[in-house]
This record gives C-alpha cells, sequence and structure tokens, in this order.
C-alpha cells in the first residue's frame, strides 16, 4: 500500500511539473503565432492521443513517464515545398529571435511561476509551524561558544526578522555554504523578574561545516535544535515497566541516575539507549518529589535493541500558524523562489568546484521517495515539495547545456550578438555533447539514489 502511495504522489508530482512546463512552450507559441501540431506528457511512443483546436494540435500521452515536449511547425524537419505559405509563417525557425527566446525561455518560467503561486496559496491559507525556540544546547557546539544555552527565542537572523523554525534554516543555509559568521537575535524570559524579557544579539560562527555536514542536519551539528516540552508524562500503559515500577501519568520526570532531563525527547532517548538497565528516576509528582527505580523492556527495532516503559511522552514543539495577506504572500513566494533558485545554483557551483559532493545530485527514485513522505505527512508538505522540485527543474532547463532550454537560450544569445544562426555542424555536436552530459548526471542521481535506498 505504501508503495502504491508513494507511486501516486510521485507521478501526481511528475505530471503537474511536465504539464505547467510544457503549457508554458505552447502557450507562448500560440501567442507568438507558431503552429503546434503536438503536446505530449511522457517521451518515446504515443499510448494515446485525441486531437483539438483549431490547429487540430494532437495532445498525447507518451509510453515513457519522463518529461514531455511541445512539437512545433519546424521547417528543419521537413521539405518547406511541403509547406503553404500560411504554414510557412507560422513555423518556429522563421520567427525573430526574440520570440524563440521567449517561447523556449517560458517552460522554466512557467516552473518558476508555479512554485510562486503555490507558496503564495500556503503563506495565505496558513502554515503550521514550529516557533524558533532553542533546545539545550550541547557543550562543544558552535552555539554554545557562541552563548546560546537553551530557551532562547529566536527572532532575527542578520536583521531579518524570523517567526518560524523553518526561516531560521532557510536564512543558514546559504551562510552556511559560504562559511559565514551569521547574527542571531534572541530573547529570553527574565527569570529575575515576574514578568519581561532579555533581548539580545550573540554571533554564530559556521566555519566549522563541511561539505558533509550540509548533506545531513547541521543545524544540529551547530547545536540549534528546537525546544521540546518537560518531560511530564501522558499516559502510563498498563502492566508496563512504567506502571510496575510505580510512574504515574503527570509525573514530572526531573532527573535519571544523576542526569538532568531537560525535556521530552532528552528522556526518551536516555530510555531507548537503557535497554534491560536499572535506572534511578527523580521527579516531581504535583507538588512532592520521588524516587524509584524502573527497567527498560529490551525491544529490537530496525536491527537494533532499544529499551521502552510504555508511557506515553508529548514530543511535540510549541507551534504557530504563519499566514499573510494576499499581497505579503505574493512577495514571500517571489521571494521564496528567488531565493531556492540562488541557493540551487550555489551549490552546483560548489560541486563543480569540489566543494560540495556530488552527492547531493538526486535522481527519480529519491523524488519520488520524498514524493510519498510529504504526501503521507500532509498537503500542506506535499505542496511545499512541488514548489521545490518545480524550482529545480526551472534551473536545471536554464543551464547552458543543449539539449535543454538553457542550451537553446545560449544558441539564440550568440545569434543576437553575431547576427547569424549558429552553424549546422556546431548544433550536431553541441547536441551529442549536451545528449553525454545529460546522460552522465543521470547515471551519477540514479547511483545516489541507489545508494540512499540501501542506506
Amino acid at each position: 500500500m505504501t508503495l502504491l502511495h508513494t507511486l501516486f504522489a510521485f507521478i501526481v508530482t511528475l505530471g503537474t511539473l511536465v504539464i505547467v512546463h510544457e503549457l508554458g512552450h505552447y502557450w507562448v507559441a500560440r501567442w507568438c503565432g507558431v503552429k503546434v501540431l503536438r503536446f505530449s506528457v511522457g517521451m518515446g511512443k504515443v499510448i494515446f492521443s485525441r486531437k483539438f483546436g483549431p490547429d487540430q494540435t494532437e495532445w498525447a500521452i507518451s509510453i515513457l513517464p519522463l518529461g514531455g515536449y511541445v512539437k512545433m511547425l519546424d521547417a528543419r524537419e521537413q521539405d518547406q515545398k511541403d509547406l503553404s505559405a500560411e504554414d510557412l509563417k507560422r513555423e518556429f525557425t522563421s520567427q525573430s529571435v526574440g520570440k524563440r527566446i521567449a517561447i523556449v525561455a517560458a517552460g522554466p518560467i512557467a516552473n518558476f511561476l508555479l512554485a510562486i503561486a503555490v507558496f503564495a496559496g500556503l503563506y495565505m491559507h496558513g502554515i503550521p509551524e514550529p516557533i524558533p525556540k532553542l533546545r539545550a544546547v550541547s557543550e562543544h557546539t558552535a552555539a554554545y561558544k557562541a552563548g546560546l544555552r537553551g530557551g532562547e527565542l529566536i527572532t532575527a537572523v542578520n536583521g531579518e526578522p524570523i517567526r518560524i523554525w523553518s526561516d531560521v534554516r532557510w536564512h543558514l543555509i546559504p551562510l552556511a555554504v559560504e562559511k559565514m559568521s551569521v547574527k542571531l537575535d534572541v530573547e529570553i524570559q527574565n527569570t529575575t523578574q515576574s514578568e519581561g524579557k532579555i533581548v539580545r544579539s550573540v554571533t554564530l560562527s559556521l566555519e566549522g561545516l563541511d561539505a558533509k555536514d550540509l548533506e545531513g542536519d547541521f543545524l544540529a551539528k551547530l547545536g540549534l535544535d528546537l525546544a521540546r516540552p518537560k518531560a511530564i508524562l501522558g499516559a502510563v500503559a498498563p502492566d508496563g515497566p512504567a506502571m510496575r515500577a510505580g510512574l504515574k501519568e503527570g509525573d514530572w520526570i526531573q532527573q535519571i541516575d544523576g542526569v538532568e532531563i531537560h525535556d521530552g525527547l532528552s528522556l526518551v532517548e536516555l530510555i531507548r539507549a537503557s535497554a534491560g538497565k536499572p535506572l534511578q528516576i527523580r521527579g516531581l509528582r504535583g507538588q512532592q518529589e520521588f524516587e524509584l527505580i524502573v527497567i527498560p523492556q529490551g525491544q529490537e527495532q530496525d536491527g537494533k535493541l532499544v529499551g521502552r516503559i510504555n508511557v506515553q511522552v508529548p514530543l511535540a514543539p510549541e507551534m504557530t500558524i504563519s499566514s499573510e495577506s494576499p499581497f505579503s504572500a505574493v512577495i514571500k513566494g517571489v521571494q521564496k523562489t528567488w531565493d531556492t533558485s540562488t541557493l540551487t545554483l550555489k551549490m552546483l557551483g560548489k560541486m563543480l568546484v569540489g566543494e560540495l559532493s556530488w552527492k547531493n545530485i538526486t535522481g527519480p527514485i529519491t523524488i519520488a521517495d520524498y514524493a510519498g513522505q510529504t504526501a503521507r505527512i500532509g498537503t500542506v508538505s506535499f505542496l511545499s515539495f512541488i514548489a521545490f522540485i518545480s524550482i529545480s527543474l526551472g534551473v536545471m532547463n536554464l543551464l547552458p547545456i543543449p539539449v535543454l532550454d538553457g542550451g537553446l537560450l545560449l544558441y539564440y544569445a550568440l545569434e543576437v550578438l553575431t547576427g547569424r544562426p549558429v552553424s549546422k555542424r556546431f548544433g550536431e555536436i553541441a547536441q551529442r555533447a549536451g545528449l553525454a552530459i545529460l546522460m552522465s548526471l543521470m547515471v551519477v542521481a540514479v547511483f545516489n539514489d541507489i545508494v540512499r535506498l540501501m542506506s
């Protein structure tokens, strides 16, 4: 069932992105007066088609589900003698270079517009997000050296206001790539007064991060993690280790074997690592302190023995609803799309010069996996995923690689500069080179996908 769910989510994702991309080419081609012969979702042999419209454009589904294309009337593909005077005016190569640039660029632009529309819609709808409040900070981390200890609420990154946790990650990623330092504005409750907060700024160094850290949770490496609720027990399962030891719902666990328990996640982590080991627990029950011994029951999970005491522990961070007015939502959607695009280009540049690993390149297997995961999480996550993949598709298609839209745009740019189109011979050689580059990237992507799947 999970496999079918993942496959369906992948088809929806890929189908949406391909259709939007090709519709960009189609609409602008029609607007420029170019005759469109076929609009295909998928590549290779056509398995279903119908003709519509005044030009009897063939709308088709092809056998290979990766990609799609818009086939326009093109004099290079048939003898011009077979074309009527009307068709000669409407074939692609006879159009001005400006129109050809517009038609080719329309596909990637459509992907960017889709991302902007999705982000704007999500911002207007409101997105439930954790607030950027920090968990207890571990020693020997960059956050600890910066003076952070946990409980602080991040309010700004380099002067940019922060309201949700994902904004923290989003603002730090490009700075982490460049290994720059960052100024965090934080506020924390003033414990010396009944009311009031202390606001201060700290400088966090990102120089300690390497390329491998950026492939995973680099915030955790810095010592930044989400604050979690106190370790106050929820429902206690009957006849479980917790109940047999005398633990009750509402107990606040404060120490285990002399180690302070900062939150529910700390409790869960320690219990999981202590299968079969007697643990001395100290805590509060109402206003009364208590102390007892509990022995976590060992249970195999993913080939490892983990401890359990069969009790519910709250782990969800404090949430807020982030929503914007329509105008602000569109502005934020444009900004998010622009920032994602520039970050993607920076990451590609770092990979080319060897500063980032080629393991960051992903292919259809990973995309399908993430599509399934985000779809299971919820509509907001799935739509956000589609927006990010749409941006990636737009950026990749604009790369100056022959056989991609960016390669064609490069040809037309040369035509504008020289006053004449590139030679047929040059175009053929460039096409072969571009295809070789594209196939090499696909091999790397699929290899990375398989390695991720196996690990």
